[in-house]
Parts: C-alpha cells; sequence; structure tokens
C-alpha cells in the first residue's frame, strides 16, 4: 500500500509540474496584452482548470490508460518510469524557459518504461499513432484557425474606432482566456488520471473493467490547478512576447483558435500538447500582420524542442524503469 501511494504522489506531482509547466499557455496572451495582470490571470485560468470535468468526458484518461501501451504490461515498475522520465523532463525545459510538452513527455516516458519492460509488443499503435500526428496538427490547426479569427475580426471591425475595438476585445479576452484554461485543464488533467487509473486497475483495484474513479478525477483537477496557480514565468515571457507582439484582438483570436482546437481534441480522445495549440495559434496572429512579426528564429527553437521531447522522454522512462527495478517488485 505504501508503494501505491508514493506513486499516486508521483503522478499528481507531475500533475502540479503539469499546471506550473504549462500556465504559460493559459495566461501568456492575456499578461502579453496586459488585460490582467499576472496574479490574477493564474488565479483565472487556474479556476477553469480546475472546473473542466464539468465539462468534458474522460476520453483521453481513457487514451493515456489503454491507448499507449498494453495496460496489461502495466506494473509499479513502469509507473514509476514513466512518470520519472517526463517530470525530469519538465524540469530541465522549465529550468531553461522552453515550452516544450508535457502531454508528449509523459507518452514518451510511458512508451520508454513500458518497451524497457516488455519489448516493442506492448506498444499500441493506435494510440501513439493519433498522439503523434497531433504533433503536427495542433499547431496547424491552432494556426489556421487564429488566422481565419483574425481576417474576420478585421473586416467585422474595419470601420471602427481603434479605441473603441480595443474596449471590446479587452473584454472578449476573458471569454477566450477562460475557454483556453478550459481546454487545457480538460485536455492535460486527463493525463495524470489515465495514469493513476490503470495503476489501480493493474492491482485490481477497479473491480471490473478500467475507469477512472470521481476522487481520481476531482484530485488530478486540483493538482493541475494549484501548479497553474504558481505559475510559469519564464515561459510565460517566451511565450507572451518573444514570438510575436500581441494587441488584444490578436490574443483573442491566438486563444480562441487555441481553445477550438483543444476541444476537439478532447472530444477525440487525442491527448494533444497545449503548447504546440497555443504556439501554432499565436504565430498564426502574428503571421495574419505580416511575416516578418513573428521572431521565427525563436519558434524555431520552439519547434525542435517538440521533436526531441518524445524520445528525450522515452529514454529518462527507460532508465527510471530499470532504476525502480532495484527497490520495486
Amino acid at each position: 500500500m505504501m508503494v501505491l501511494v508514493f506513486l499516486i504522489g508521483v503522478a499528481l506531482l507531475f500533475d502540479f509540474l503539469n499546471g506550473l509547466h504549462d500556465a504559460a499557455n493559459s495566461i501568456a496572451t492575456i499578461v502579453a496584452t496586459r488585460v490582467l495582470p499576472p496574479v490574477l490571470a493564474v488565479g483565472w485560468a487556474a479556476f477553469f482548470n480546475f472546473i473542466a470535468f464539468l465539462v468534458f468526458g474522460l476520453h483521453v484518461a481513457n487514451t493515456i490508460g489503454k491507448g499507449i501501451i498494453s495496460p496489461d504490461i502495466i506494473t509499479d515498475q513502469v509507473i514509476f518510469g514513466a512518470l520519472s522520465g517526463a517530470i525530469v523532463w519538465n524540469v530541465v525545459t522549465w529550468v531553461a524557459g522552453i515550452p516544450s510538452s508535457s502531454s508528449h513527455a509523459l507518452v514518451g516516458g510511458l512508451l520508454g518504461a513500458g518497451v524497457s519492460k516488455g519489448g516493442l509488443g506492448v506498444i499500441v499503435f493506435s494510440g501513439v499513432s493519433k498522439t503523434v500526428a497531433a504533433i503536427f496538427l495542433s499547431p496547424a490547426v491552432g494556426f489556421g484557425l487564429a488566422l481565419l479569427l483574425v481576417l474576420i475580426v478585421s473586416w467585422l471591425f474595419v470601420k471602427s474606432n481603434p479605441s473603441f475595438a480595443d474596449r471590446v476585445f479587452r473584454r472578449l479576452q476573458f471569454i477566450s482566456a477562460s475557454a483556453y484554461s478550459l481546454g487545457h485543464g480538460g485536455n492535460d488533467a486527463q493525463k495524470t488520471m489515465g495514469i493513476i487509473a490503470v495503476l489501480l486497475y493493474s492491482r485490481g483495484m477497479l473491480h471490473g473493467e478500467f475507469h477512472v474513479p470521481f476522487w481520481v478525477v476531482v484530485t488530478c483537477q486540483a493538482a493541475i490547478a494549484l501548479g497553474t496557480l504558481f505559475g510559469g514565468w519564464r515561459i510565460v515571457h517566451t511565450m507572451g512576447s518573444k514570438i510575436t507582439r500581441l494587441s488584444p484582438q490578436q490574443g483573442f483570436c491566438a486563444e480562441t483558435g487555441g481553445a477550438i482546437t483543444l476541444f476537439l481534441a478532447t472530444y477525440l480522445g487525442i491527448p494533444v500538447s497545449t503548447t504546440h495549440t497555443i504556439t501554432g495559434a499565436i504565430v498564426g496572429v502574428g503571421a495574419a500582420r505580416r511575416a516578418s512579426a513573428v521572431r521565427w528564429n525563436v519558434a524555431r527553437g520552439i519547434v525542435t524542442a517538440w521533436f526531441i521531447t518524445m524520445p528525450a522522454a522515452a529514454l529518462m522512462g527507460a532508465a527510471a524503469c530499470l532504476l525502480g527495478g532495484l527497490f520495486l517488485k
């Protein structure tokens, strides 16, 4: 029982760090446009992170729990390896101020730990393929939607007084930021739910088919919300100002485009990266102004982190799984 409590604690630590690491995704635009100061913005985002379970189903949790590696191979050692790999990678990128993907760090850690334990045969390729595809699709969809929204609102407000338009979009950003934080909490917290649920399942504690107990749902939502409260200011700076300068109108379009993408992915049960999504949307609104408005060298650095996250976390997860075998039975 002590081992179980320890592993659930490690899972919730990852969930907390996920909120800490990805706080920038929820609040970068609303802080960059000075609609809300950072302290109020993180509180606003944390609230909507927490209540996300009231809006979404648990499709993403099911994908993580039984759609990445076979649940039959899950042991305490595998869970420890997966979480440790993801946590170490999150801490490294957080310290460096790199907005990498907590989601793909967890998937990479799970794959590395699972393969080190049972070989390539444990991989559920249908779930992994849609997760890998989302690495490319989520920023592309976020980019396209944000670009389209910029064009629509520019046409609608073409004859409006600039100060009037600014006031309108400052108010609308409260809605768009809330929607994005809701999508963030809905997609990201479910990944930890899936990990804890499959751990309980492997121990025969779910009494039947795989499912996510309600206490797991509430605890994971609370952990990610608490992480968001502590913020991630180094990454907020990168996301909010280094890629491109944002106006309230552009912030609204980026958040709305990103939120729509997250809502769709969560409904389809795809564990996407909120970092990838909002980065694509921010680049989209910057490119709508002019291509030179985007600092492409910063964007390239972020994209590079996307590609190395899963393999790096997989290697760390495999190493942690082997290490866990020394003291977890």
